[in-house]
């Protein structure tokens, strides 16, 4: 099934949630997201990952709730009360340890990303999010090279706070090599894909704004890549302004002139968003036929086993992937 599309009529879609390394905050933060909100939900929740984690992570923080196993979405128990964990068995407890990075834990967090894709792309699940994984972790298994790998090809990371939503046309690139990244091609295929996800999550006739890319929006690859880019999804009928001047559209966005900014480089976007609002957001990977979410923070190894790790984050996930599988847009209307 779709994302933005509901389950079988008349039951509730399902989202699943990778717990991230078992040795960081991810079950912690799971746990807790799912533990401590108790506002009705429009969808049933999943964790998938070590049960074992999870029961750990309850117990440091106190939390007055159960985990218990599943083997499918479908037994999911709405009754009990607790947390249903999909664990597949593949993470001994001795192979690792609360607070270190480790190679197994780096391939366990691999083969759940997997299961969650292959529940995904079944229609068994509406939605899924990855919770924190640690970049040592993932070294050591010698499955992957960085945490960028993760990122399904094609895809775009859409970062959503409670003030404001952006979206670069690049992830981790060299300074040096954005201006050869920024070009008509790339920026027009962005836009089809951001306002075709808005279309589908109920978000129709989406306002995007596109940030220049030198001072003022006055330079070379304003006038011959962005601004032809701009012009052309007008003519397809959808509702763009650009290029603005990036010292001023994040501005602009947070005022409610824009549902959603292209950003021309990571940083670029990242920076107006961590000063905006850090607590609260998520990240959307767009150009999917399905809903995936993870949060924009680390394992926090330092504090795993402690309690104290914030949630919000992976609560924001959670209500946010509920709200886009049921085509309820982004749950509060524009930024």
């Amino acid at each position: 099934m779709n994302g933005g599309a509901s389950a079988a009529l008349g039951a509730l879609p399902v989202v699943a949630t990778v717990i991230g390394d078992p040795a960081g905050i991810g079950p912690e933060v799971c746990a807790k997201a799912l533990a401590l909100d108790r506002d009705p939900r429009s969808a049933r929740h999943l964790l998938i990952g070590s049960i074992d984690a999870v029961r750990l992570a309850v117990a440091a923080s106190g939390i007055a709730c159960q985990a218990y196993p599943v083997r499918s979405p479908d037994d999911i128990d709405d009754a009990a009360g607790g947390i249903a964990v999909l664990d597949p068995g593949n993470l001994p407890r001795e192979a690792w340890s609360v607070g270190q990075a480790g190679a197994a834990s780096g391939r366990a967090v691999i083969e759940w990303i997997e299961i969650a894709e292959g529940l995904a792309r079944d229609g068994q699940i509406q939605a899924w999010i990855m919770a924190p994984v640690d970049s040592s972790s993932l070294k050591l298994s010698g499955k992957v090279e960085a945490i960028d790998d993760l990122q399904p090809e094609g895809t775009y990371l859409l970062r959503v706070s409670p003030s404001l939503r952006v979206v670069p046309i690049t992830e981790h690139i060299a300074i040096s090599a954005v201006p050869a990244s920024v070009n008509a091609s790339s920026i027009s295929r962005l836009i089809e894909v951001v306002d075709d996800s808005f279309q589908r999550w109920g978000v129709p006739g989406a306002r995007i704004g596109v940030a220049g890319l030198n001072p003022h929006a006055m330079g070379m690859e304003e006038a011959a890549e962005i601004a032809p880019a701009i012009e052309r999804a007008r003519a397809a009928g959808r509702r763009v302004e650009g290029p603005v001047s990036p010292d001023s559209i994040f501005r602009l966005a947070i005022e409610g002139r824009y549902d959603v900014v292209v950003s021309m480089y990571h940083d670029q976007g990242q920076i107006a968003l961590k000063t905006a609002a850090f607590e609260g957001a998520c990240t959307i990977y767009i150009g999917l036929d399905y809903v995936r979410l993870t949060v924009p923070h680390g394992s926090a190894m330092e504090i795993s086993g402690k309690g104290v790790a914030q949630h919000a984050s992976m609560a924001a996930a959670m209500r946010m992937a509920e709200s886009l599988c049921c085509g309820k847009g982004f749950g509060d209307g524009p930024p």
